[in-house]
């Protein structure tokens, strides 16, 4: 089943060189790679859960070495480059507020990340502040990342990752260099 779930990902990212997603069909996806709109929906409930599926297998490369010997700020470069490199994708991506939107879908995987990151290296869930400390953390690396793409991703991904970690909250930073992750 992966393979048709690449399939209709491309198809999507070649409607998105012509059409904003708001106004790409299901019918124009299918049509475009040439499945039953029966395929469509037996692997996605809609437009958006395709792109945030594709999204999550791309922050899932990324990330997937973290606290294996790569460092937070490790991930955070690969993400930048596979922003960079599917920049099409990830515009037309952001630029949606509708339901099941991506900025949103970025936010709780990556928050999950990293409370399941803290979990399996203390054996214990982060703490009531941690937690806090995380989602507004979260929130502001995303907004980063969006405005970094959005207005033509002047800083490289190196600096990008640095500036997200210079803005990190210290009882996290602390907790990271700890677990070992920073």
């Amino acid at each position: 089943m992966p393979d048709i779930k690449y399939k209709l990902a491309e198809a999507m990212k070649k409607c998105m060189k012509t059409t904003s997603v708001e106004n790409i069909t299901v019918k124009q996806i299918v049509e475009t790679c040439g499945v039953s709109r029966q395929s469509f929906y037996r692997n996605f409930i809609d437009k958006y859960d395709l792109v945030n599926w594709y999204f999550d297998r791309l922050l899932e490369q990324s990330f997937k070495e973290m606290g294996k010997g790569e460092t937070i700020r490790d991930g955070l470069i690969k993400k930048f480059q596979y922003i960079k490199q599917e920049r099409l994708f990830f515009t037309a991506g952001f630029k949606g507020d509708e339901q099941n939107n991506l900025k949103e879908h970025d936010f709780i995987m990556i928050y999950e990340f990293y409370c399941s990151l803290i979990r399996d290296k203390t054996g214990a869930p982060p703490e009531h502040h941690t937690r806090k400390l995380l989602e507004m953390y979260c929130q502001a690396s995303i907004y980063m990342t969006v405005q970094w793409l959005m207005k033509g991703m002047k800083e490289t991904e190196e600096e990008l990752a640095d500036l997200m970690v210079d803005a990190m909250p210290n009882p996290l930073k602390e907790l990271f260099i700890k677990i070992e992750i920073l």
